[in-house]
């Protein structure tokens, strides 16, 4: 059991608040209680991501997405109980409150402590050219470029070694040996690294086809090499194992204000006219979950652009997934990308 006052919420706190108790709390879950510290919901990961598919603000309450009938158990359990509810209902963790319904504390699998080796192969793709960031790339490849003096590709591989990959698989092709001499096969990092060589640029997608088809039998993960982000990868696996999508795109909301009042009308005359509106739009982030089966049925050494490949199992009638990334993500194209990295590592 463990004491959880750290992981108290009021249903009137924004979801950017859930977000910070989630991930200070390390528990995957925020309880949010009354003025009397009894139980009124939960918040977890899955379903803060579930509001932002609904477009709600970071600003919402907490309110709009708690579970409002959350399970719990007396402060007076029996283990094996315990044990069993967590198993029955698959979560990972379960409220403990008194006869009055406080909260007195948390239960969570041991599993928590822990995490297993994952067997599915990562894929990192780091064979562009990066021309919008020259002079930089000029003689280093954008994914090496260092960020708090580390390569932004080798901060990308050990927050991955941290969830519990070590199947690596890396794309290449301009400036090669500069990155095949960084990461050599991963013995350093105590993880396996192969090198998929584009003799010619085959996109951001048709690497995929170079893999050895025996080497991808779970779903493989797909990292850009040029983005810097803390996204939860074991709940991202866990949400496409959950789904079994063809694939799992994970995706940012990006909000477009118009600066200008916008008109509506018909004909000539005007119906209303808005202010600045914002358009929020849900864009890529650089980051999949492919399965094995859309990986085996690509041909080698054909040009794919990641959207096109998509594309094409959506119109088969294949379930593409999207999972929502909140937690900080950066894509470094431009030298203010690049400069903003830098400060938020406190170079």
């Amino acid at each position: 059991m463990n004491d959880c006052q750290h992981l108290f919420l009021t249903a009137g706190e924004s979801l950017h608040r859930a977000i910070e108790v989630i991930d200070r709390g390390a528990q995957r879950i925020a309880l949010v209680v009354d003025e009397g510290a009894r139980l009124i919901g939960t918040v977890t990961d899955g379903d803060i991501r579930r509001g932002l598919l609904r477009h709600l603000s970071l600003d919402a309450p907490v309110s709009e997405v708690m579970n409002r009938a959350p399970r719990s158990l007396p402060e007076r359990y029996d283990r094996e109980a315990a044990l069993a509810l967590l198993g029955r209902t698959q979560i990972l963790q379960v409220p403990l409150v008194d006869a009055e319904g406080r909260v007195v504390g948390l239960e969570t699998l041991s599993s928590l402590l822990t995490r297993p080796r994952l067997e599915n192969p990562v894929f990192l793709m780091a064979g562009g050219f990066g021309t919008r960031l020259r002079p930089l790339t000029d003689d280093c490849p954008k994914p090496m470029l260092p960020v708090g003096g580390k390569p932004m590709l080798e901060r990308i591989l050990e927050d991955l070694i941290d969830y519990g990959f070590y199947r690596f698989y890396i794309s290449v092709h301009y400036l090669r040996e500069k990155i095949i001499d960084h990461f050599g096969d991963g013995s350093r990092w105590g993880v396996s690294i192969q090198y998929i060589h584009e003799d010619t640029p085959l996109g951001t997608a048709g690497a995929l086809g170079l893999l050895p088809k025996e080497a991808v039998q779970r779903p493989i993960i797909v990292v850009n090499g040029d983005i810097m982000t803390r996204v939860n990868y074991e709940a991202l696996l866990q949400d496409h194992d959950r789904h079994t999508p063809a694939a799992t795109v994970c995706v940012r909301q990006y909000d477009f204000q118009v600066p200008y009042g916008v008109i509506s009308y018909e004909d000539q005359r005007i119906l209303d006219i808005v202010e600045k509106p914002v358009h929020r739009f849900f864009v890529s982030a650089g980051i999949y979950v492919l399965a094995p089966q859309l990986v085996h049925g690509m041909a080698a050494q054909t040009r794919v652009d990641m959207p096109d490949l998509l594309k094409s199992e959506i119109a088969l009638g294949h379930a593409v997934r999207m999972f929502p990334v909140h937690e900080y993500w950066l894509d470094i194209g431009r030298m203010h990308d690049f400069e903003q990295a830098q400060r938020a590592v406190g170079a």
